[in-house]
């Protein structure tokens, strides 16, 4: 397990931008080959910052590139965030116009522990799950009593995969950003997510008042986030 100065787990803060009429979100939704996905990444206890773009190579696997960043800018693209942005966009097939349309859409909080298992596979487990809305921060979604596994297995199935199994929980696939929209703004299709929305997000509904993250001591590790599927647990 991760431990840091004593601490096992760590809290994360996720601004993820959007256009007005969410390009990021339905290319996410469709699983468009050329999607992205641009957010800050807060590292709260170190007070470190990112921003990060996703994109998909031509194999399908994800690929992360970011910028370090000022983690009091975490709600906006600056000057030097932009012209990083411009660049990338175009070399993956975007057209670079797109950075001036992107705006703050959404913000995660969560707390992550991070084991690592024989064999060289990984995981996360993150707690404390709460998304909420950037235009309108009342509209927002917390997850208390479920936990997000997200396994990485380097080859076969895990220990931890096999003990999930054995439980009775089966893998499928989530995004913080793609759930976290289509849960707060039901309008949007969610088709992709729509077994989870039925589930775990059906206890956390949109408006309902929610304790913030904000609360609670701010934690967080320079941890790698692991990119696989993810098994949403009821603790």
């Amino acid at each position: 397990m991760l431990e840091i100065d004593g601490r096992r787990d760590f809290g994360y803060d996720s601004v993820y931008f959007d256009t007005a009429d969410r390009l990021s979100y339905r290319l996410t939704a469709q699983k468009r080959r050329r999607r992205f996905k641009l957010r800050t990444r807060s590292y709260l206890d170190t007070g470190t910052a990112f921003l990060e773009l996703k994109t998909k190579s031509g194999r399908g696997s994800t690929v992360k590139d970011r910028l370090a960043y000022e983690p009091a800018d975490r709600a906006r693209i600056t000057r030097a965030g932009g012209a990083y942005l411009g660049a990338l966009l175009s070399g993956h097939g975007h057209d670079p116009a797109l950075v001036a349309e992107l705006r703050p859409e959404l913000v995660s909080r969560y707390r992550r522990t991070t084991l690592l298992l024989p064999g060289g596979s990984r995981a996360t487990i993150d707690t404390r799950l709460h998304w909420s809305s950037v235009p309108d921060p009342g509209l927002a979604v917390g997850l208390t009593r479920y936990v997000i596994i997200e396994s990485k297995s380097a080859g076969a199935p895990s220990e931890l995969d096999r003990a999930l199994w054995r439980a009775g929980h089966r893998p499928h696939g989530i995004s913080k950003f793609g759930t976290g929209m289509a849960a707060l703004h039901p309008e949007l299709p969610g088709n992709t997510w729509a077994r989870v929305l039925r589930g775990p997000f059906a206890e956390g509904r949109p408006g309902l008042p929610m304790t913030s993250p904000q609360a609670a001591p701010a934690r967080s590790s320079a941890a790698p986030a692991i990119d696989s599927a993810s098994m949403p647990w009821r603790r």
